[in-house]
């Protein structure tokens, strides 16, 4: 059986190309000085990119607890660090039959790219994925999608 990871990482290259694309409309914030790293599992049809409403956003006072809820994203950048970046839903990965995943922007306002490129994808458009892709969201945050087949993990 094949499975597929997200590993989520604050990316320094990404985010200097955010700083070199920057036309003064929004300060870009300041690299985290202590990142963080996970790893995801992506499960079912589809994974939410983003990031839950926090105590210092509007109408988020009741969902400042660390209580998960079914609307949380699937791969929740809330942080911390949080990226400011990150919309509260920003892409979409999608399962495309046995063995394939497409992402798409879900209309978010920094964009998404994929593999550094320099165009943010369209949104609702769906871009396929190959193992060792990556996306980029925010000002600092990278995925790397892979592929992962159970008989060579247990190798």
């Amino acid at each position: 059986m094949t499975r597929w990871t997200a590993r989520v990482r604050a990316d320094r290259d990404h985010y200097e190309l955010v700083r070199a694309r920057e036309d003064g409309s929004a300060p870009v914030p300041e690299f985290p000085r202590e990142p963080r790293e996970f790893t995801v599992e992506l499960t079912g049809e589809q994974v939410a990119i983003g990031r839950r409403p926090v105590a210092d956003e509007a109408g988020a006072a009741d969902r400042a607890g660390p209580a998960p809820s079914p609307d949380d994203p699937g791969i929740d950048l809330t942080g911390p660090p949080r990226d400011p970046g990150v919309s509260h839903l920003h892409a979409v990965l999608l399962s495309v039959g046995e063995d394939r995943w497409v992402v798409l922007d879900a209309g978010s306002t920094n964009g998404t790219t994929v593999n550094y490129g320099a165009e943010a994808l369209t949104p609702g458009t769906p871009v396929p994925l190959s193992s060792g892709d990556t996306i980029h969201v925010g000002a600092w945050t990278t995925i790397t999608v892979r592929r992962r087949d159970d008989a060579a993990d247990r190798a």
